[in-house]
Parts: C-alpha cells; structure tokens; sequence
C-alpha cells in the first residue's frame, strides 16, 4: 500500500504540472516522468501496479473530460508495458480496450489509439513482442523474421552551440553505446521474451547463467528460436496466449537443459534493461552531410557492389529529358557530370577499386562518355554505389533470368522501407533553418535520381537548445533575437503539445547547465543517464508529426548581370536597409532621407488571405526601413501556411512647426509576396535569423510556398504531353503539392 500511494502520488504530480503548476523545486521540472520510471526500473514488480494506475486516471481523465491528460498517460503506460518484465493478460485488456474507445475522438486521440491497439492486440497474443522488435530495430540484430533497422542521427551546428556541450553530448552518447554487444541485446531478448511469457514460472537467474557459459553461436541459435516463435504467435490471427507460452516453454527447458531446469530456486520477477537505441553524434559542417549519412546507412561503403543489380526502377533516361525543362531540379545534375576526361588511360585505378565485381559490359559503357567538367570522385555519388544499394533485404532479386520472346516479364518484388533514420535536431530556430534546405535538397535529388525515398523511413526531432554563453556567431544574432524570439518553433509545438513542453521543452536550459557542471560523480549520474534517457524516450514515443510549410525565395540583385539567387526558409525572411558605400550614394541618402524620412520606396504585392481561400491580388506602395515575415504563428490554431507579414512604414507628418515622420506597424497575411525597391536603392536580406544566410545588395524578392519537388518533374511530364493542360490532372491530382517539413511530437496539434 505505501509503494501504491508513492506512485499514486507522483502520477498525480505529473498531471498537475500539465496544468501549469510546476513543482516547488525548479530542478525537478521536466525530470518528473523520467524519475518515475528509473523508480520503476530499480523494481520492475511494481510495473503492474503503475500500469494499473495509469489505466484508473486514464478513465478517470476521459469521464472528467481531461483530454489534456489523455496522451500523457497513455505515453507512460505503453513505455512501462513495453519495459515491464510480465503484465497479465487482464491487465492488457483494460488498456486495450481504453484504446478502442479512443477510435470515437478526434486526431490526434484516435490515431494513437488506433497504433496503440494493434500493437496492444500482438502483445496480449505474444508477451514479449513489442520490447522484441524494439531491441531488433534499434541494435539493428539480424533478424529474418522482422528485418527492420532504426537508428537515431543528433546534428548539432558547431557555430551555434558551445564547445563544452558537444563535447558533453558526444562523451554522452559514445558512453551510452558501451556495454550494448549484440551478444548482450540477444541475451536480453531471450530473457525478456520467456518472462513475459511464462511469468513466476520462469528461473531468471539460471537463464542467464546459462546462457552467459554459452558459445556466441548457440546464443544466436536460441535467439533466432526464440524470435521465430514470438513473431509466429504475433502475425497469427488464430494464435493463442497459452499455445505461445507452450512454445516458448520447450525453448525455456532447452536452453535450461544443463541446469536441470525447475530444479533451482525461482527468483521472482527481474527486469530486463531496455538497451540505449544506436546513436551517433554528427557536428553539422557540410550542407550535404545529412544526405551522405543517410545513403551510408543504407549502404555501407564495407559492402562491395553487385555485377548484376543494376536497378531498372530509376528510369533515368526517361527523368533525365524532363529535367532540363524543370526549374526546381536544374542544380547539381549527376546524371551528366563526368568524373574522367573520357580517355581510358586517364581513369584512375582507385577510384574503380571499391567497385571491382561490377562486369565487363559495364566497364565498356563507363568508358563511352564524352568530355565533361572534371570533378573529384565520390564513391557516396557513383551511380554503381547508388545502385549496389538494392541488394539488400527487401530489395529486388539480384538474378534477372532471361526472358523468353512472347511472355510477359514477371513484376518485380516493390522495395521495403527497412531502414528507418530518426533526425535529432539540437539547437535553435537557426539550426532548423538548415535542415529545410538540406531536406529540400534532398527532396530534388530523390527527385532525379530515386534511392532513399523507396528504402528509408525518415523521421525528424528536435530539441532546442539554448547557450547561456554562446560564441561569436550567435552573438551577433543575439543582439537582435532574444532567446524565445530563437525558439519560435519550439515554442509553438509547447503550446500544441502540452507533453512536448514538459519533456522537451525544459531540455533548452538544462543542456548547457548540465554540460557546464564541474566533474563529479553526482554529475555524471544525472547526465549518462538523463540526456541520452530523455532522447530515446522522444524518438520512441514521439511519433506524431506537425508539418511545417517550407518557403521558397527567389532574391534579384542590385547587379543586373548577378544571377537571381534561390533559397528556402522556415521560420522567417527579415529585410533592412543597406548602408550606402560610396560617397555619391550617401549624399543622395542624405538629401533623399530629409525630404521623405529615413527608408527607402518599396513597392509590395501580395495575395490577400482571405476565409473564402479565393486569390484576392492586392498592391501597395510605401516608404519603409524593413519588414519581418513570419512564418510559425503565435497561435496554435493559426493557419500554418500562412506567412505573417510585418512593414514598418515611415508616414510624413506636416504640421505648424515643420516636417516630422512616425514609424507605422503594417500587418498582413499572405502566402506569396512580391517586395521591390523603386529607388534602384539595395537592402540587405536575412533568412531564418541566421547571419550566414545573408544577402546584401538586393533589390527585390518574390516569396511562396515551397512546391514539393516531385509534383514539379511529374507536372512538367504531363505539359509536355498535354501543352493546353493549366489545372492538375492525372497523377499529379494525387501527389503532394508544398514541401512540407515535418517535425515529430507526442501528440501533434491537439485542438
């Protein structure tokens, strides 16, 4: 009773901070959830009573109309039921039928409730089967059965973020990875997967002592046994409880056998650790990093390349036609770059090395090439890389056997996404400015040359981060954005999801404060554990994502013979007026600022936002000294797609004792813009707060939602076929227009 009410009163005290009544001790605020469950972890027999708990305030919340509460709970029942050593099935069915009740709700309840029954159902079939394919997917085990991969990516922007707290998350993560071998993970699944089934009956201790004086080979044996049979009971619909356990008993007296299994005594129930999910530290130096990462997760450079995979999914020559007439994909055009000089003794022999299987035929046709620019080999970009990468699980058959004349070929096998990349983002509104173009980059070269989009499941994080003492580039930003003006996105996804701000949210200060503590063993206590503790709880659970609009800017020059520049923001599009350089222009300010104010003529048309969402095209002419677009609103109810548009505008006041001039705020709502300096007088332009992604001497911008590079290539298709077509007809009816950045959460936007 005493260890019920302790629980009882620390769930409650999780609820009561939802509600903006933050515990007494600063300290303790956004630590709470995780307390709780190292509580539960030093004594895995008390995971039944908190799950018990949590289903009584779960039902309490929903007949007291605390939706609020909801996600919360449920997020904290299924991550104990997940680590807990044996729940019964009694148990299970109250939770699942909780989750059916959900299916009643509006998103985001019914879809999580949706995901949590079914997994619920596998469970309650096959104990064991969710922490299973968990420690399969994050340790990446071989596993034919359930073939999936996961593994979590932390990008963070050395510019942006202290020395000391990079140094403080790589030592975190790398300390994080020690003591998980596969062999160890494999032990854990074992132990797990027989408790979970056989419950009181099962002999932990003798278990692992086991299969400790075990061979590597005889504990992958039994591993891939014991897999087989959770997975078999899970996909079965007719599969019984009992018929599982039966299964898993056979195995159990098995793996016993030298121990002379039932004979020791049974040590009641003991927690299985729930490894660290595989996580590598990246400093965020090169625009393409995240890109060559990814492709080295499907492929490992280690793997050789296949003679006979030559991938007939990526209908090059066709794409390659359409290319040249679409804007969107004009940049970086790998299909005809040229790594050679097109002589033959000019190839140099490393650069073939790595791929020396491939065949003689295709050796002859890499040598038909003609000239072209000469650039430094990369083996992340060679097209026999690239396509070597469909060998693996899922992927289409290696042999293609020769097809008789008059029989119709036999469909080839769709690839499986087997690989799923979970994307940490650590910093400010600045760092996520970056991902938006590293994701719209990736999206045009998906678009011309098809590998990760049918092999990868791409998942995005973030974690904002703020430096109490930053270094000279963020410095610089500072002084003209405070620290919430830096985490506009952080804070909205706060107000749309109450967990967000309770659990990640408080990580923005607690970071740099833990980063920055003196070495002590109190310290690394609360920092091996909490950081990397708290980011596999949100990439785990964190599977609701809130997509944001990504905006495309095209920036025209003062120099009529500089090309147009494009690029794409996320949070914001700031302009001020550039300071004049030469002594001409300057006197000509002077004059031109005493007659009309300070400024300069800015001539503004825009599409009006209107409820109707008809095009309502509205222009403007005005002297200003700058404007901020934003684009994450202030509300959470707000359109997303929207950019808030602020122009401080300089009006002239004549009155008895002269000429004067007031700054005026002019507000409007907008998704295309288009501003022009009439003076021929430059400004500067800076994207999403970040002063490395400044433009000086511009003269006009034009600003819209971002179109998904995909919709482009396939709209230009179809022109071509069809030149009188304006609207979208065909595929392209179906196929997402805005590039949209989604960024996951516990509970998306909850309205």
């Amino acid at each position: 009773a005493e260890v019920e009410s302790d629980i009882l009163r620390r769930v409650r005290t999780l609820l009561r901070e939802l509600d903006g009544h933050h515990p007494a001790c600063q300290c303790d605020r956004g630590m709470l959830r995780w307390t709780l469950h190292k509580k539960i972890d030093q004594n895995p027999s008390n995971s039944s009573i908190l799950v018990r708990i949590l289903v009584k305030e779960l039902e309490r919340a929903e007949r007291g109309d605390f939706r609020h509460y909801i996600i919360p709970l449920l997020h904290t029942l299924m991550y104990t039921l997940i680590k807990a050593p044996c729940i019964s099935d009694e148990l299970c069915s109250r939770v699942y039928d909780f989750c059916k009740k959900l299916l009643t709700l509006p998103k985001p309840f019914c879809t999580i409730g949706l995901d949590y029954a079914v997994r619920l159902k596998m469970e309650r079939t096959a104990p064991g089967m969710l922490y299973q394919r968990m420690v399969i997917s994050e340790q990446s085990l071989k596993s034919d059965p359930y073939p999936y991969q996961e593994k979590i990516f932390i990008f963070a922007d050395p510019e942006l973020l202290s020395k000391a707290i990079c140094n403080a998350l790589v030592t975190d993560t790398e300390a994080a990875q020690v003591s998980q071998s596969p062999r160890a993970c494999m032990c854990y699944v074992i132990i797990h997967a027989m408790q979970a089934a056989l419950g009181e009956g099962c002999d932990v201790s003798g278990l692992k002592r086991s299969l400790q004086d075990m061979p590597m080979s005889d504990v992958e044996h039994w591993f891939r046994q014991v897999v087989a049979a959770v997975e078999c009971a899970g996909n079965e619909a007719s599969a019984d409880r009992g018929q599982h356990a039966a299964r898993l008993e056979k195995i159990y007296c098995a793996v016993l056998s030298s121990l002379q299994a039932g004979d020791a005594p049974l040590g009641g129930m003991q927690g299985t650790p729930l490894p660290n999910p595989s996580i590598s530290f990246h400093l965020w130096t090169e625009d393409d990093q995240l890109w060559k990462e990814l492709v080295l997760f499907i492929r490992p450079l280690s793997q050789s390349c296949e003679p006979d995979c030559l991938s007939q999914d990526l209908d090059n020559f066709e794409i390659q036609d359409i290319i040249s007439d679409c804007e969107c994909c004009e940049q970086t055009r790998f299909s005809v770059l040229s790594t050679d000089s097109g002589i033959e003794r000019d190839l140099p022999a490393a650069a073939e090395e790595p791929f020396a299987p491939c065949s003689t035929e295709t050796e002859q046709s890499r040598l038909q090439r003609k000239g072209g620019i000469k650039k430094k080999p990369s083996p992340l970009e060679s097209m026999a890389f690239l396509q070597a990468g469909c060998n693996g699980p899922g992927a289409k058959p290696p042999a293609k056997p020769q097809r008789r004349p008059g029989i119709p070929p036999e469909p080839a096998a769709p690839l499986q996404r087997l690989h799923t990349a979970r994307i940490v983002l650590l910093g400010d509104d600045r760092i996520l400015g970056r991902l938006a173009q590293a994701y719209h980059s990736l999206r045009k070269r998906e678009t011309r040359r098809v590998f990760l989009t049918p092999r990868l499941n791409l998942q995005f994080y973030y974690i904002p981060v703020v430096t109490g003492q930053p270094n000279t580039l963020a410095v610089a930003d500072h002084a003209a954005t405070g620290h919430e003006e830096l985490c506009e996105v952080a804070g909205y996804l706060g107000r749309a999801d109450p967990w967000y701000e309770s659990n990640i949210n408080t990580l923005c200060h607690m970071i740099p404060k833990l980063a920055t503590m003196p070495s002590s063993p109190s310290k690394h206590l609360v920092t091996d554990l909490f950081i990397t503790d708290v980011i596999a709880y949100y990439v785990r659970m964190g599977i609701q994502p809130v997509c944001f609009q990504v905006y495309a800017v095209k920036i025209f020059f003062n120099d009529p013979a500089q090309e147009p520049a494009e690029d794409v923001f996320l949070t914001e599009l700031r302009t001020q007026v550039q300071e004049s350089i030469s002594h001409r222009e300057l006197s000509m300010t002077k004059k031109k600022t005493t007659l009309d104010g300070p400024g300069i003529d800015l001539t503004v048309t825009y599409r009006k936002v209107v409820m109707s969402d008809r095009a309502k095209e509205l222009a403007m002419s005005l002297r200003s000294t700058g404007l901020v677009m934003k684009a994450i609103p202030a509300d959470e109810a707000e359109d997303l797609v929207c950019l808030n548009v602020n122009i401080t505008e300089i009006v002239r006041i004549n009155n008895l004792s002269g000429r004067s001039f007031s700054a005026v705020a002019n507000r409007l709502k907008t998704r295309n813009i288009k501003i022009r300096s009439t003076e021929q007088r430059p400004f500067t332009v800076c994207l999403d707060k970040d002063s490395r992604r400044a433009y000086r001497n511009v003269i006009s911008v034009e600003v819209s939602p971002c179109l998904e590079p995909s919709y482009c290539l396939q709209k230009t298709r179809t022109m071509k076929f069809s030149l009188h077509e304006t609207e979208d007809v065909g595929l392209v009816k179906y196929m997402p227009k805005s590039l949209l950045l989604p960024i996951n959460t516990f509970a998306g936007i909850i309205q």
